[in-house]
């Protein structure tokens, strides 16, 4: 009945069942068919759900955003077939922002103590004043209370003068309590902070910050504590917080700044910079802070406060980068030698930075290039003419192997050619060349040539083609071929003579001729006083800083036996909620973030300084930082994941100051708190990064064994791992530091890793006759780190014992009075006893002794 009620419904069907079989069959054929489409796109959509729970897990596990990745698989340039991040947009400067500077100074922890300090002025300003707002005062009533002030602070009463030094503390902090927003703060800070300089508050200041340090009662308190908090600083830091905004902030220059303003900076940096408190200048006391801390008299010091303070006194009193390179073009001009090529930070500023590591997209790239490859013989003979004319540099045999040994050789990819970007390269009619290829219009630096190099080359080509040499002779080429005279032309036109060079040679002249060679005029600049002032105690202070730069590398792990420089951070009650300790946690990374900053800084700048006012001055603090094993310390703070380093967010924008005086706080989160600020990077430690890397270059610059060192400690993969970063400046270093080690590392090294030498040289400075990259230089032999440090420990010891050890000099070239009258005309002050005994002495030494006249004439 079923069969007849669907025949009438519908189409007649007919009778014989063999018939109906083939239609049940196709459609049952589709319904599989269909089943087996869904179930492949099932298993795409569970393909796809799968990946990208595995991202969400990994992003998770790093907690670290990484703007390269993100950036690299969002967007795709088409014109050159590889993905590029942008550069980090980094400005390499003497310090960050003033507001940040202001800012690093406070510990997140030291938050509360802002309405103290406000408390203890009004106490004092309502005592002595109407009720007045400070703002609403005169010029003479400011004056007035600041003098009031000063007074205050020669009280014997602990207690008071702690309050008085608040109550400055809070001028210098501009009264934030009568202002709306920052930029007024920031006014009344300048304000304040020059009127207190003009009524003599920082000499006050530093005579109360000396009697603190050599209070021995607060250092053996704080020795015998088992656990040192904020509590225990408290005096040094309030002290140590108004010396420090007075220096930032009057070493800022400001064009409406008046004239009585400007004359008082001046005056200002001349007194920092001289011997006037306590007959040493101010960094000398407070590098005698640092040695005292890190030997555990004291370790109640707040360091991190220290170390800012003796580098912006550093800064503000030798000059920063800019004032080092007006000071070289003086010094250049003084000693007749010809102008510098360029200046190297516009030219760094200028470059662009290699190409990031490669993202998913790039390794899939790859892969399609690999593929390519294959199918090279498919392609026209006069199209792979073409191809190879225009990479002249492109070798015959294949590079696979060499890409794939090199696990960070995609650190430093160069634009690939026109080959690995087009399936098959088209007729050059219709795409001419010059569209294609961008060849770079010169290299960045001028080619530098030592004497010691030209005398190098003409020694060896007179060897070759004459049979004798010259010796130092470099204008005698006769009997040479003309096309060593057009190399020497070449040589000469690009010899570079350095300010250290004319120092070496000038001391070499003094140590040889002592009595003829005449008096040196030195000059007493601020860097020759600090360089006296710290000279006897330098090689403590160069181990005392490496100590605490060590315990806030991110690398190091906690030790019993490490310093401890977390004093200054510490609350006295330690957190007992989640929130509470997620920012403490901040905080200790940014305060060992701070000090890292602080102190690279400082080695940075007295190394760049001392250079140049004189060679061994530099060197004999470079020995010293050699000796106290800075270099494995700067691999080892590289050592780490340094793209997570820079990009680091321990920071809480709402709790810097002055924001966190004028605006009214939100309510923290843990969410809040693990977001951190919306930067690409860390200002503070990118800037740490490359301070490092210079120290490293200084050091190792010229010096055969201290490169050695480098290829021994194996820097080559460390450094290479800091290519990621893009940044130009940052890369310059560190392709720096790999130039010249290259020829140490074997052929096989120089093989696998041929983009990272590109990059070498396209960025770093050439000289002409240097085979870097070959490894048959004259330098690759064996090293003697003793014989050369050694040598170079003599010479800098007759240099400071010539010029500055005016006890020990040799009497072979004391002077000698030769006239007999003022001789005998001299008063002798003859001992008590030889008086007693004066007849025997003359009957021993004189009556008894016989005198041969005839031979004393003789």
């Amino acid at each position: 009945s079923g069969e007849k009620g669907l025949c009438q419904g519908g189409a007649q069907e007919p009778d014989d069942h063999s018939d109906r079989a083939p239609g049940f069959l196709s459609k049952g054929l589709n319904t599989f068919l269909y089943l087996i489409h869904l179930l492949k796109f099932l298993i795409t959509c569970f393909c796809f759900v799968i990946m990208w729970y595995c991202v969400q897990i990994e992003e998770k596990k790093t907690k670290q955003f990484n703007p390269f990745r993100m950036h690299c698989i969002c967007v795709c340039a088409p014109t050159q077939g590889f993905s590029e991040s942008p550069d980090l947009e980094f400005e390499y400067a003497d310090t960050d922002k003033w507001s940040a500077e202001l800012s690093e100074l406070y510990s997140y922890t030291e938050g509360p103590e802002f309405l103290l300090n406000r408390k203890c002025f009004e106490e004092e300003f309502r005592t002595h004043v109407s009720d007045k707002k400070w703002t609403e005062l005169d010029v003479a009533q400011h004056r007035a209370h600041a003098m009031r002030l000063l007074d205050g602070l020669e009280v014997i009463t602990r207690e008071k003068r702690l309050k008085v030094s608040r109550a400055i503390l809070y001028m210098v902090q501009g009264t934030f309590a009568e202002c709306s927003s920052e930029a007024e703060v920031q006014h009344w800070m300048r304000y304040n902070i020059f009127l207190l300089l003009d009524v003599g508050t920082f000499t006050a200041l530093v005579e109360l910050l000396n009697m603190e340090v050599d209070n021995s009662a607060a250092c053996s308190s704080a020795v015998r504590k088992p656990a040192i908090s904020l509590a225990d600083s408290t005096d040094l830091r309030v002290l140590l917080n108004i010396m420090y905004l007075m220096v930032v902030t009057i070493q800022q220059e400001d064009p409406a700044d008046s004239p009585e303003w400007r004359g008082t900076r001046e005056t200002f940096k001349t007194e920092l910079g001289s011997p006037l408190y306590n007959n040493e200048p101010i960094s000398v006391m407070l590098f005698g802070m640092v040695t005292k801390f890190c030997s555990g008299h004291a370790p109640h010091f707040p360091m991190k406060k220290v170390l800012m303070l003796l580098w912006k006194s550093i800064l503000f009193t030798l000059g920063g980068f800019e004032q080092l390179q007006n000071i070289k073009v003086r010094k250049r001009e003084e000693l007749r030698l010809p102008p510098l090529p360029e200046d190297s930070i516009r030219v760094i500023r200028s470059m662009r930075a290699a190409s990031p590591p490669a993202s998913a997209s790039d390794l899939i790239e790859q892969q399609q290039k690999r593929a390519r490859r294959e199918h090279k013989s498919l392609i026209k003979q006069d199209n792979l003419d073409a191809f190879n004319e225009k990479d002249p540099y492109k070798s015959d045999e294949p590079r696979e192997d060499e890409d794939d040994n090199d696990d960070n050789d995609n650190s430093m990819e160069a634009e690939p050619f026109p080959m690995e970007r087009d399936e098959v390269m088209p007729p050059p009619i219709l795409h001419p060349t010059s569209e294609r290829v961008n060849f770079p219009k010169g290299l960045p630096w001028a080619p530098k040539v030592r004497e010691k190099d030209i005398e190098h080359f003409l020694e060896s080509s007179r060897s070759k083609f004459i049979g004798y040499t010259l010796g130092n002779d470099t204008d005698t080429v006769v009997g040479l071929p003309r096309p060593i005279h057009e190399s020497i032309r070449t040589l000469k036109q690009h010899k570079y003579i350095s300010i250290a060079e004319i120092q070496i040679a000038k001391e070499d002249e003094f140590q040889k001729t002592p009595l003829s060679g005449g008096e040196e005029d030195v000059e007493m600049c601020s860097t020759e006083l600090l360089y006296q002032g710290i000279l006897p105690s330098l090689p403590q202070y160069m181990i005392a800083l490496l100590k605490i730069l060590l315990a806030a590398a991110p690398t190091s792990k906690a030790k019993t036996d490490s310093i401890n420089i977390l004093a200054d951070v510490l609350p006295e009650e330690m957190p007992t909620t989640v929130l509470q300790s997620m920012k403490l946690g901040v905080d200790v990374n940014r305060h060992k973030e701070i000090i890292v900053k602080a102190i690279s800084a400082i080695l940075l700048l007295l190394l760049k300084h001392f250079k140049l006012n004189h060679v061994y001055q530099f060197e004999y603090m470079a020995q010293h930082l050699v000796f106290a094993n800075c270099i494995p310390l700067i691999l080892k703070f590289f050592n780490q994941n340094i793209i997570s380093y820079i990009t680091a967010k321990n920071s809480i924008s709402v709790l810097d100051f002055p924001y966190c005086v004028v605006h009214e706080l939100p309510e923290l989160t843990a969410e809040s708190l693990e977001a951190g600020d919306n930067n690409q990077f860390c200002w503070r430690n990118l800037f740490s990064c490359i301070n490092l890397l210079r120290i490293l270059n200084k050091l190792t610059k010229w010096k055969h064994s201290r490169t050695m060192m480098l290829v021994v400690f194996k820097s080559a993969p460390i450094l290479k791992r800091a290519l990621k970063v893009k940044q130009a400046m940052m890369q310059l270093y560190v392709l720096k530091l790999l130039k010249v080690q290259t020829k140490y590392l074997g052929r096989q090294w120089r093989k696998s890793n041929m983009k990272t030498m590109s990059a070498i040289y396209q960025k770093v400075r050439h000289r002409l006759n240097d085979d870097w990259a070959y490894g048959n230089d004259l330098d690759a032999r064996p090293w003697d780190f003793q014989a050369e440090e050694c040598a170079l420990r003599a010479n800098i010891e007759r240099f400071n014992s010539r010029r500055y050890d005016n006890n020990q000099r040799n009497p072979d070239f004391l002077p000698v009075d030769n006239c007999l009258q003022s001789v005998l005309g001299q008063r002798v002050d003859l001992p008590e006893d030889f008086q007693m005994n004066y007849d025997l002495w003359l009957e021993r030494e004189v009556f008894s002794k016989p005198i041969s006249w005839e031979e004393l004439l003789q």
